[in-house]
């Protein structure tokens, strides 16, 4: 006879809640009725042991925590910087966890790397705080990415290409994906975050979510940079109402190194309707038209109302377009950072780190590790 599994029903609802999971798609991932789940979350039958396994891995969870007493409190592992209206944002989903959680284990890889290896801390991280001047902090970072004149001739693909691996040639791992732990079934919200920053002296790193809008990432990428010149983590929403200073400050930074305000204002025509201004100074300063209109909205030139409508059109149109999975080895790099992929695989083939376990920290399939090395090399 098999064994009935001796769970708190609570654990059931919470963790099926937790996951964002309907009672039906629970059913559906254990192959039982809805009613099924309904009787065991209201405690009138218990699952089998079989049952139980099976729930843990649909709602991703481990197995372990369904026979807890209670649910445990789970909080983000880092500062949480994300407000609406000024007031903290609710509880962070599962799929923000445990790309967090995910991030700072291979930072602790890489870490642990970085020492082996005598590497000495970055001079920049931490070098400026909140209340310096935003000129001098964009300034700096031009300095460390290595911007120069001929960024100025570069279209706007090439130049976010150009800003990456310059953060990257400096030591900072850029992260970006748009799903949790490379399951494209664990869509990252645009609307909980838009990306965070882990500052570190050694390993820094910022991460994107490319959930959002590619015209929009531009912007998250600087504002997350801004963090790190100034020494400070946490996870952010890009929201310019945001009540908290470093959120404030380094939205400042973003704007100014994408779009300086002096040459901005000079360039802005009053007397058009403003959004014919955005593909003209698009063009000037070699980024999107949304982050013309982002940054004409914090100067005061257009509304909240009317920049938001306007991203909402441009993010309902990139959803639209879809798309395919794209390159399997490209994603792999720009979800782990080129810079982390060629330390995981150097140590790899030296022999010091086993093709398993690289494999499980890049994500990758331990047969396909030697042929995404080759694509990183070429």
């Amino acid at each position: 006879m098999t064994q009935p599994a001796f769970i708190n029903p609570a654990i059931l609802s919470w963790s099926r809640q937790r996951a964002g999971l309907s009672e039906a798609q629970v059913a559906k991932g254990l192959t039982v009725k809805t009613e099924r789940i309904k009787a065991w979350e209201g405690g009138q039958s218990l699952p089998t042991f079989t049952q139980a396994q099976k729930w843990s891995v649909v709602a991703q969870i481990p197995f372990g925590f369904l026979f807890l007493k209670e649910p445990p409190q789970e909080h983000l592992p880092i500062p949480d910087l994300r407000t609406v209206g000024g007031v903290l944002s609710e509880k962070p989903s599962l799929n923000l966890l445990d790309t967090v959680r995910d991030v700072l284990r291979k930072q602790d890889w890489y870490l642990e790397y970085l020492q082996d290896h005598e590497r000495s801390p970055l001079s920049f991280v931490g070098s400026f705080n909140s209340r310096s001047p935003v000129e001098d902090v964009v300034a700096d970072i031009r300095r460390v990415l290595g911007v120069t004149d001929a960024f100025a001739r570069m279209g706007y693909e090439e130049y976010v290409r150009a800003l990456v691996s310059g953060a990257e040639d400096a030591g900072i791992l850029v992260m970006r994906s748009g799903v949790a732990l490379g399951n494209t079934h664990r869509k990252l919200d645009v609307s909980e975050f838009r990306g965070f920053a882990i500052s570190n002296a050694m390993a820094p790193v910022v991460f994107i979510n490319s959930a959002d809008a590619p015209a929009a990432r531009l912007f998250t990428l600087m504002h997350e940079l801004a963090h790190i010149w100034i020494g400070s983590t946490g996870v952010s929403d890009g929201s310019s109402q945001s009540a908290r200073q470093e959120e404030a400050f380094c939205n400042a930074v973003a704007g100014e190194f994408l779009a300086p305000e002096l040459v901005f204002r000079a360039s802005w025509v009053l007397d058009v309707c403003w959004e014919e201004n955005l593909v003209p100074l698009a063009a000037l300063f070699h980024v999107s038209a949304l982050v013309i209109a982002r940054r004409a909205r914090d100067l005061g030139y257009i509304s909240s109302d009317q920049y938001g409508s306007y991203y909402r059109r441009i993010l309902q149109a990139y959803r639209d377009k879809g798309g395919g999975g794209g390159d399997y080895y490209r994603t792999a790099a720009v979800r782990n950072s080129t810079r982390l992929s060629k330390a995981v695989l150097a140590e790899a083939q030296s022999g010091r780190i086993l093709l398993r376990d690289a494999g499980k920290l890049l994500g990758v399939q331990p047969a396909k590790l030697k042929a995404y090395g080759m694509k990183l090399s070429a």
